[in-house]
């Protein structure tokens, strides 16, 4: 037996596997993570468009930050690829000018002169830079898409705070942006939804926002790499208004507001019927307990099923069935109509705020009666008593889901008895195993400065004196007993103290500022601070890199924004005093 396996083997002949095959194969399947996925999405875009006769561009911009920290990077690293398949990236000095130059990409043919006969454009940052580029990203999508252009919002959200200093959501961003919202569940997805998003782009006039966590960014997989694969229809029940829903020139604010509720809006959900993005994926088609789920929150619902011992035949047998949402905004309503026509009950999984669950329930109301002779009751946030139930802090986890899923099971009546006392028998051993794990208490071990870090040393200030941190490494001092307590957000720092100054008998403090923040939006904080006329003196921290995200240099170019540099603008800007403190003087003689 052994010696025909080690034939067997043999006989296999291994695959000829290179690094580059993630970008360089034209199909088949690949090693990649989810950065490396977002890289390689707009080269398949770029030759899905070539089959389909046209010639087009790719333009990339925007600005770095976790859960997208290395996205900037393995662009750079894939620059060959990337010229190849005519992209260009050209990161911005900080994530709303990013926004505004992809603005700028889809307004290529509106003059004479244009070389290609679209351009598809990216933008890119974490939650906060949605948060400060929303008035770009707004009126840009008022404005639209080009007819072969369109544009994906990847959105770098940290639902537990890992890396930041506060937690992100950026689906009701993009709403206010009234942007529709694609979340991927993996990295296969990204590639999958976001060749859709581009599609959805192109036929509705809208920017669409693409949800990037570290749950999936972070994570590898093989994927099928095939730009042709999927059959992308537009809707045959929608009729587009003369025009189209395009960007054009001459556009008033009022006629795009009335284009993007009467028509774009609903063009989205149209594409999305269309394209049935949104489906059952596991158990019944019309069952009596329906979970609705998007994005992470389905991976975790699956998990929880397994702790469950629910498979699809199980599932089916106990009148359980699985919607899982691939857009949940704006939410296409035929689709999960239909599912919980049956339904007793509606279990909405998503984490942080709602977003579904408030659109089932403003869509329920004028539901007709179903198959079960009433509407189904939604539980999502809440219980039917408004008891807490999925909670909207932090994140999610499959064995809390586990517990909600039995828990409403057993509730329901029906469903084989088998099955229930399997259900039952599995939520008692997941509380036993929950007691047996939470007695323990935990030790936080806080992050703190690399060794050779100049923050070791820069962060420290003469006795008697405070200090003001900002966004970067250095905020990390706030915790280190160095008497800089408070921060600001990206490019306020120091700000605080015009605020505090009139009312305090403190004469002066210091303010930390790094130099990525500097180059990003820090020089308009020292403006204010000049502008103010108080006294305060600024640690510019420079480390010739913005460190925390992957140590990409401050520009684009190796030599970045140079210590001179700052020196001139600072002098010019009327700062009355400067000092450059080096260890190595006669860099700068």
């Amino acid at each position: 037996m052994a010696q025909a396996t080690a034939r067997q083997l043999a006989a296999v002949s291994l695959a000829n596997v290179l690094l580059d095959d993630k970008y360089a194969l034209d199909r088949g399947r690949v090693y990649m993570t989810g950065t490396q996925a977002l890289v390689r999405l707009p080269m398949l875009q770029r030759a899905r468009d070539v089959a389909a006769g046209l010639n087009t561009g790719g333009f990339i911009s925007g600005y770095r930050g976790s859960p997208l920290g290395a996205y900037d990077q393995a662009l750079w690293q894939a620059k060959r690829f990337l010229k190849s398949s005519n992209i260009h990236f050209q990161p911005g000095v900080n994530e709303e000018l990013g926004a505004t130059a992809v603005w700028g990409s889809q307004q290529v043919n509106l003059w004479q002169g244009a070389k290609v006969d679209g351009v598809f454009g990216v933008w890119y940052g974490k939650g906060p830079g949605v948060d400060r580029s929303i008035d770009a990203i707004k009126h840009a999508n008022f404005a639209g898409t080009s007819r072969h252009g369109g544009v994906l919002a990847f959105a770098g959200d940290d639902h537990a705070c890992k890396s930041s200093t506060l937690p992100h959501q950026s689906d009701h961003a993009f709403m206010h942006a009234f942007m529709p919202v694609i979340n991927p569940a993996g990295v296969q997805e990204f590639i999958d939804l976001g060749l859709f998003g581009w599609a959805l782009s192109r036929y509705s006039g809208c920017w669409v926002g693409f949800t990037a966590i570290a749950d999936t960014i972070d994570t590898t997989a093989i994927v099928d790499i095939d730009p042709l694969a999927q059959d992308i229809r537009e809707p045959a029940d929608f009729a587009l208004p003369p025009g189209g829903l395009n960007i054009r020139l001459h556009d008033t604010p009022l006629i795009q507001e009335a284009r993007m509720i009467e028509w774009k809006l609903p063009a989205a959900r149209a594409f999305a019927r269309a394209n049935r993005i949104d489906r059952v994926v596991l158990g019944a088609e019309r069952p009596r307990l329906g979970i609705v789920t998007v994005g992470k929150s389905y991976l975790d619902v699956r998990q929880a099923l397994d702790e469950l011992g629910i498979d699809g035949e199980m599932a089916a047998a106990l009148g359980l069935g699985i919607y899982k949402v691939a857009m949940p905004w704006p939410l296409e309503p035929e689709g999960i109509r239909d599912f919980a026509t049956a339904a007793h009950e509606l279990l909405v999984v998503e984490e942080k705020r709602s977003v579904i669950e408030a659109q089932i329930k403003d869509q329920l109301y004028n539901w007709e009666v179903g198959a079960a002779g009433r509407r189904p009751r939604v539980l999502g946030k809440t219980d039917e008593a408004g008891k807490p139930l999925f909670t909207e802090k932090a994140e999610l986890n499959p064995t809390t889901i586990a517990q909600a899923i039995g828990e409403r099971l057993l509730r329901l009546e029906g469903g084989e008895d088998s099955a229930r006392a399997r259900i039952r028998d599995r939520l008692d051993a997941i509380a036993a195993q929950l007691k047996r794990t939470t007695a323990a208490a935990t030790v936080i071990r806080a992050p703190f400065y690399c060794s050779g870090c100049p923050h070791n040393t820069s962060t420290r200030l003469p006795e008697g004196s405070r200090g003001l941190a900002g966004i970067g490494c250095h905020y990390m001092v706030t915790w280190m007993g160095r008497n800089t307590d408070v921060f600001s957000q990206m490019g306020g720092e120091g700000v605080h103290w015009i605020g505090q100054a009139p009312f305090t008998g403190e004469e002066h403090v210091f303010a930390n500022l790094g130099d990525g923040t500097y180059f990003h939006s820090g020089l308009l904080a020292i403006r204010q601070s000049i502008a103010a006329g108080v006294n305060i003196t600024y640690k510019i921290l420079y480390n010739d890199a913005v460190a925390m995200t992957g140590g990409q240099p401050v520009g684009e170019r190796p030599e970045g924004h140079s210590v001179l540099q700052i020196v001139h603008s600072l002098r010019s800007e009327g700062v009355r005093k400067l000092f450059i403190v080096t260890d190595e003087p006669a860099k700068y003689a």
